[in-house]
C-alpha cells in the first residue's frame, strides 16, 4: 500500500501564492532594517547541543529538539550506560522525576545527542559574535531571517517550525538602540498595514527590584516566569504557580498589589516608581523606560501604541534591561514580536562585559494576523504575466522570440509547452491564475502583431512587441 503523504505536526508546506506573501513580509522587514543600518549574517540550522542548553530557562530547554547522533551510534552503546528501569522513565512527564532522574536523564540525552535544532537565533548570534570577534566591527549591527525549531504544542498561531526575523545590536550600552527598536516596530507593522498593534515593554530592572522589595532577589527567575503567564492563567494561576515555587506569604502580598496598576502608562510609571522607592536597581529600570519613551515620542512614535506593562516578563533567563513584546489588536494570534536586552549573554562564550539588545519580528504569525485581516496587497502574488498559446514549431519559435524580449523587459512569460488543443492550454492559464494569454499564430506573424487577452477583463488588444511590452510595465 502506497504511503500517505504527510507533513510533521507543527510544520506546513507553502503554495507559491503563499510564498508570494512570505516574502512580500520578509523584504518589508529586510527593507527597514537595511535602512536603520544592519547587516545581514546567517548562522548554521543546528548548533552544538551545549551552545543551546541552559540559556533558555527550564521550559526552554524542554522545547529543544535534540538530534540523534548519526549510524548505529546508539545501537552500538559506545560508553552509553542505559538505566535498567529506562520504561519508567517515558511513563512519566520531567516535572514527575526524581533529582536522580533527572540527572542520569540528562546524561543519557547528552550523550546520545550532541547536536540540537536552533531554538531562536539570538544564542546563536551570540556565539556567532564571540567567535568571530576579530572580524568585526564593535558596535555590531546585523540581521538575520531564518527559521527556527521548538518541540511545542502545536496549536493555532504556534508551530515547531517557523521563521524569526532578528536584528540586534553587540558592543554598546547606549538607550539609542532601545529607542531605534520602537521606531522599527512601529515602521514595518505600519508598512505592512496592520492597523492596530500594541508595543509593550517593561524592564528586567523593574523585575528584580520588585523582587527586592519583596524580599525574594534569589527567586527572580521564578518570580518573572510565573507573572509572565498572567494573561494566560489569571491572578489565581499566577499565585499558585508562586506558592509552588516557595515562595513566602509576605512576598505574595506584597506581588499582589502589582496586577491592580491601572492607567495611562505615565501613570503607571509613576505608581511603579513609589512601589519601588526603596530598590535602586528598580528606580534605574524605571529612568531607563522612561528615557526610551520619551525619545521615541519626540521622534513621532504614536505614545497611545507605546505601553508599559509590569507583568511583561518573558521567560528567559538573559534579558538584564528593557523587555519588548508587540500584540496585533482585535486578533487571536499572541504577540507578533518581541526582544529585550541581554548584557551577559556573550559572557557565557568567554566574551565579558558585551552588552547587547535585539528584536525579533515572528513572520509566521505576522502571516497570519494579515491573512486574518484581509490586509495583503491586491499586487502580491506570483502569477504569470503572459502566457502564449502553442499553435505548432512554427509559430512556437516566434513565441519563444517574444518571450524573450519580455523577460528582458522584467515580465514573467511562458510558452506553454505543447501545441496541445486550445480548450486544454485556456484551462491551464485559468488554473494557473494567468494574468493574460497572448496568440501569435500565423495570422498574427505575418501582420507583425500580438493578441493578447486580459484573463481578468476580458479586455483584447492587437499590438507590437515594443508596444505590449509598454503596456503590461
Amino acid at each position: 500500500m502506497a504511503q500517505k503523504p504527510s507533513t510533521p505536526k507543527g510544520t506546513r508546506d507553502f503554495l507559491p501564492a503563499e510564498v508570494a506573501k512570505r516574502n512580500y513580509i520578509f523584504d518589508t522587514i529586510r527593507s527597514s532594517f537595511e535602512t536603520y543600518g544592519f547587516s545581514p549574517i546567517e548562522t548554521p540550522s543546528f548548533e552544538l547541543s551545549s551552545t543551546l542548553m541552559g540559556k533558555y530557562g527550564d521550559e526552554g530547554d524542554r522545547l529543544i529538539f535534540k538530534i540523534l547522533r548519526s549510524g548505529n551510534y546508539l545501537f552500538e552503546k559506545k560508553g552509553i550506560n542505559l538505566p535498567d528501569d529506562i520504561e519508567s522513565y517515558t511513563k512519566k512527564s520531567f516535572d514527575q522525576l526524581s533529582s536522580d532522574e533527572k540527572k542520569e536523564l540528562n546524561k543519557l540525552t547528552n550523550d546520545i545527542s550532541s547536536k540540537a535544532l536552533r531554538y531562536d537565533l539570538t544564542v546563536p548570534f551570540a556565539r556567532f559574535v564571540v567567535q568571530h570577534q576579530n572580524e568585526l566591527a564593535f558596535p555590531f549591527k546585523r540581521y538575520q531571517i531564518q527559521p527556527v525549531w521548538r518541540a511545542d504544542r502545536p496549536q493555532k498561531g504556534r508551530y515547531q517550525e517557523f521563521y524569526q526575523c532578528d536584528v540586534d545590536v553587540v558592543g554598546s550600552d547606549s538607550l539609542l538602540y532601545e529607542v531605534d527598536f520602537v521606531l522599527i516596530f512601529d515602521e514595518v507593522l505600519s508598512n505592512l498595514n496592520i492597523p492596530d498593534f500594541t508595543i509593550k515593554i517593561n524592564n528586567r530592572k523593574i523585575l528584580s527590584g520588585i523582587a527586592e522589595v519583596c524580599g525574594e532577589e534569589d527567586k527572580i527567575i521564578a518570580i518573572t516566569v510565573a507573572i509572565d503567564k498572567l494573561d494566560k492563567i489569571g491572578v489565581e494561576g499566577v499565585v499558585k504557580e508562586l506558592k509552588t515555587k516557595e515562595i513566602s506569604e509576605s512576598a505574595l502580598e506584597k506581588i499582589m498589589p502589582l496586577f491592580e496598576i491601572t492607567g495611562s502608562t505615565a501613570e503607571r510609571l509613576g505608581q511603579m516608581k513609589t512601589y519601588l522607592q526603596s530598590s535602586e536597581i528598580g528606580l534605574k529600570g524605571i529612568e531607563e523606560l522612561k528615557f526610551v519613551l520619551n525619545q521615541a515620542a519626540e521622534l513621532g512614535v504614536d505614545p497611545n501604541i507605546v505601553e508599559f506593562d509590569v507583568t511583561l516578563a518573558r521567560g528567559l533567563n538573559y534579558y538584564t534591561g528593557a523587555i519588548f513584546e508587540v500584540k496585533a489588536n482585535g486578533v487571536n494570534i499572541g504577540s507578533i514580536c518581541g526582544g529585550g536586552r541581554y548584557d551577559d549573554l556573550t559572557g557565557v562564550f568567554g566574551m565579558k562585559g558585551v552588552s547587547g539588545v535585539g528584536i525579533s519580528f515572528g513572520a509566521d504569525r505576522i502571516y497570519d494576523v494579515l491573512e486574518e485581516l484581509d490586509l495583503f496587497p491586491s499586487t502580491v502574488d506570483n502569477r504569470l504575466d503572459v502566457l502564449f498559446v502553442n499553435f505548432g514549431e512554427m509559430e512556437q519559435v516566434h513565441c519563444l522570440k517574444a518571450v524573450k524580449d519580455l523577460r528582458a523587459a522584467g515580465i514573467s512569460s511562458e510558452v506553454y509547452p505543447t501545441s496541445a488543443k486550445m480548450q486544454k492550454q485556456m484551462k491551464y492559464a485559468n488554473a494557473r491564475g494567468v494574468k493574460n494569454v497572448a496568440y501569435l499564430g500565423a495570422n498574427e506573424i505575418e501582420e507583425g502583431i500580438i493578441k493578447l487577452k486580459n484573463m481578468d477583463s476580458g479586455e483584447q488588444l492587437s499590438v507590437g512587441i515594443q508596444e505590449l511590452i509598454d503596456t503590461l510595465k
